[in-house]
């Protein structure tokens, strides 16, 4: 297992999150919001002694990544609070994109977008997976987990219940294991609560001689 002792270890080790409420400050401009809490300062004696931030080279930055990503926005001196739905969702995709360098966790990065907007943001993950860039996705949304993911996970009441693949399970599997309707035994296999039930009754009954 690993462990860190606060959100900012994890940041050092390169693992970035995208949280549901996104944590942009929606007064600032999108350079801004991509280097919140990051903030470089100018070299020399005025970053050290003046505080002095490096605005140009964070503003060059900024548009590189967006750039990368294919990310379309009027301005990056843009208010973040003048932005789509789908656009804040698009530059906390690229905040953690620029610095996560191991790993990003996205949590339901679709959950307040419609149709369009959703596709895109879908769009966007794709191509961090395509960078190499593992993303781990938290959604409830089975046809957009279906549509990206590798391998899925499906935790219930705070516990992984079982790993499935989107290519040999179908979301009818991953929404009966969500809702405990299904089981996957010790063997792989899916089935259903009721036979596994009923079925650990006859091994009980067998063991104690019942008929």
């Amino acid at each position: 297992a690993v462990r860190f002792r606060g959100p900012l270890d994890a940041r050092r080790a390169g693992i970035e999150t995208v949280y549901q409420d996104l944590a942009l400050a929606p007064a600032q401009d999108i350079a801004s919001n991509l280097f919140l809490g990051r903030e470089r300062r100018l070299p020399g004696w005025r970053g050290a002694v003046l505080r002095t931030l490096d605005v140009g080279t964070m503003r060059t930055r900024a548009q590189q990544v967006l750039d990368e990503l294919d990310i379309t926005v009027k301005s990056i001196l843009q208010p973040v609070e003048t932005l789509s739905g789908g656009q804040r969702q698009a530059v906390a995709v690229a905040r953690a994109a620029a610095f996560g360098s191991k790993v990003v966790v996205m949590d339901e990065p679709t959950a307040a977008l419609g149709v369009a907007e959703s596709a895109k943001v879908l769009a966007l993950i794709a191509r961090l997976r395509e960078r190499g860039l593992p993303v781990v996705l938290v959604s409830h949304n089975m046809p957009h987990v279906f549509e990206i993911a590798d391998r899925i996970h499906v935790h219930r009441l705070g516990r992984r219940v079982a790993v499935v693949s989107p290519h040999a399970n179908s979301m009818n599997d991953v929404v009966g294991l969500l809702t405990g309707a299904l089981r996957m035994g010790d063997d792989g296999v899916i089935e259903e609560v009721r036979h596994a039930v009923t079925t650990g009754l006859g091994a009980h009954r067998k063991s104690a001689g019942a008929p």
